[in-house]
C-alpha cells in the first residue's frame, strides 16, 4: 500500500541539510542543487537535484498567472498538497542559446556527481541510461557526458518514454529479454561493467508556452542518476515492458526528438536510430496536441483512467512471474520488501495500491517527492535514491514506471 509520508509543511528541496547549492549565470541567475547518496552495504550510490527556483504551492499560483499571462481563477488552483506535492523548482524565461547551456550545464554536473558518488572516476563509465521526455537538444546525452569527463567509447542511451523513461532505461540496462535495441542487447553488453542510469527533466523550459493550468502547476525540474553494476549489485528477478496507445489523446506531449510519428499496425511504438557508434536513441510515440502547444491534459480524472487500470495489470503479471521465479529458486511466497513508483500524482497511486489490494498483492510503495511537484522521468531515479540508505542487501525492490504514450516498464529486482 502507498504510503503518504508527506508533514502538512515541507521545506523546499534546497533547505535539505547535505545540499551542494549553485548558482548558474543564465537570465538573472539560476540556483541548482543536489544531494548525494550511497549505501555501502549495497555498493550502490548516486545524486539527484532540480535547478530553478522553488515554488511554493503559495507561491505557485503568482508564476503560472505570469506564464499564462492572466491570473488564475480560484476554481483553477490545484489542491496539490492533497496529491502530494508542496514545491517545484521553475526557471525564468531564457533565450534558446542559455536554455541549451543550462540544461548542459546540469546535466553534466548530475552524472559526475552520481559517477563519483558511485566511487568511479567518470572516465570509468561504460554506460549511460537517460530518460527525458523534451530533450534540449538531440545530442543532449553525448554532450553532458563528455562535459561529465565519461569517455566517448561509453555506450549512451538516450529514452524518450515520457515519464517512463528513467524506468525504460533501467530495464534495457538490466533485462537482456527485451532483446536487441539498436542491434546489441544492452543488458548483456553491459553486465558487469559501471553504468549509469536515470532522468533528466527541464520541464519548467518545456511548459513555459503551454495552456494547460493542470500541467503549469503539476510539473517541474528534477534530475537523478544511479550507479549500478547489472548482475553484481542489482539482479533481475522479473520485468515487463509494455505499450499501449493513448488513442483518446488523455495526455497529449510534444515530441521534440526525432520521431516519423507514424504507426504501423502490429508493430512497435518506439523507434530506435544510431546517431553514432557510441550512442542509441530510443524514442516513443506520443499523441500530440493539435495546435503545436507542448503539452494538454484531460484533467486529473483523466491522468487515472489512463495509468491505473492498465498500470496495475502490467504489475500485477510482474508480479506473477516474480512469485514464480521465487517458487524456482526455493523461496515460496517471499514479498516485495519496498515498491518505488513514478510520482505522477499522490491519488494515483494510491489508487493503483487499492487496486492491486484486491488481487491480493501489497508492499510499500512510500511517497517520496513532496518538495519536486512531478518530474517525469527524472521522479523515479530521485524517488529510490531517497528510499535508498533503507535498502538492505538481498531487498527485493520493484520498480514501477508509467508515462504518456502510454508506456510501462516495471521491474521486480534483487539488490546488493
Amino acid at each position: 500500500m502507498t504510503e503518504n509520508t508527506t508533514p502538512e509543511t515541507v521545506p523546499s528541496f534546497y533547505e535539505r541539510p547535505g545540499i551542494e547549492i549553485g548558482q548558474l549565470p543564465y537570465g538573472e541567475g539560476v540556483p541548482y542543487g543536489i544531494e548525494r547518496v550511497f549505501n555501502s552495504a549495497l555498493g550502490i550510490g548516486g545524486a539527484y537535484g532540480a535547478w530553478g527556483h522553488s515554488y511554493s504551492n503559495d507561491t505557485l499560483p503568482g508564476f503560472v498567472g505570469n506564464r499564462l499571462g492572466e491570473e488564475l481563477a480560484p476554481t483553477d488552483i490545484l489542491n496539490l498538497s492533497e496529491l502530494g506535492f508542496h514545491h517545484r523548482h521553475h526557471i525564468p524565461d531564457l533565450n534558446e542559446a542559455d536554455h541549451l547551456e543550462l540544461e548542459l550545464e546540469v546535466g553534466a554536473h548530475l552524472l559526475k556527481a552520481a559517477a563519483e558518488t558511485s566511487g568511479w572516476e567518470p572516465g570509468d563509465v561504460q554506460g549511460v541510461l537517460v530518460g527525458t521526455s523534451c530533450p534540449v537538444s538531440n545530442d543532449f546525452l553525448a554532450e553532458i557526458s563528455r562535459r561529465a569527463g565519461i569517455g566517448e567509447d561509453a555506450l549512451k542511451v538516450t529514452v524518450h518514454k515520457a515519464c517512463d523513461g528513467s524506468m525504460g532505461s533501467l530495464n534495457l540496462a538490466i533485462n537482456p529479454q527485451l532483446g536487441e535495441t539498436g542491434g546489441i542487447n544492452i543488458a548483456e553488453e553491459l553486465q558487469g561493467k559501471r553504468v549509469l542510469f536515470g532522468g533528466i527533466e527541464g520541464l519548467s523550459r518545456f511548459t513555459s508556452h503551454a495552456r494547460d493550468k493542470n500541467a503549469l502547476q503539476l510539473f517541474g525540474n528534477g534530475m537523478g542518476a544511479i550507479g549500478i553494476v547489472p548482475g553484481e549489485n542489482i539482479n533481475l528477478l522479473a520485468g515487463r515492458s509494455h505499450e499501449n496507445y493513448d488513442e483518446e489523446g488523455l495526455l497529449q506531449v510534444r515530441m521534440y526528438y526525432p520521431h516519423s510519428r507514424e504507426i504501423h499496425p502490429g508493430k512497435s511504438l518506439v523507434e530506435v536510430s544510431r546517431p553514432d557508434a557510441s550512442s542509441i536513441c530510443v524514442a516513443g510515440m506520443m499523441h500530440e496536441p493539435v495546435d503545436g502547444l507542448p503539452i494538454v491534459m484531460a484533467g486529473l480524472m483523466g491522468m487515472v483512467k489512463l495509468f491505473v487500470r492498465t498500470g496495475v495489470e502490467v504489475v500485477l503479471d510482474v508480479y506473477q512471474d516474480y512469485q514464480h521465479k521465487m517458487v524456482e529458486m526455493g523461496q515460496p511466497g517471499r514479498l516485495i520488501d519496498v515498491a518505488i513508483a513514478h510520482h505522477a500524482n499522490y491519488k494515483i497511486n494510491l489508487l493503483k495500491a487499492k487496486n492491486l489490494l484486491k488481487e491480493g498483492i501489497q508492499f510499500p510503495a512510500p511517497w517520496l517527492l513532496p518538495d519536486f511537484g512531478n518530474v517525469s522521468a527524472a521522479s523515479c531515479a530521485i524517488a529510490f535514491l531517497r528510499q535508498l540508505q533503507q535498502i538492505k542487501p538481498g531487498d527485493h525492490v520493484l520498480f514501477d514506471g508509467f508515462g504518456a504514450g502510454t508506456y510501462y516498464d516495471v521491474m521486480a529486482v534483487s539488490m546488493g
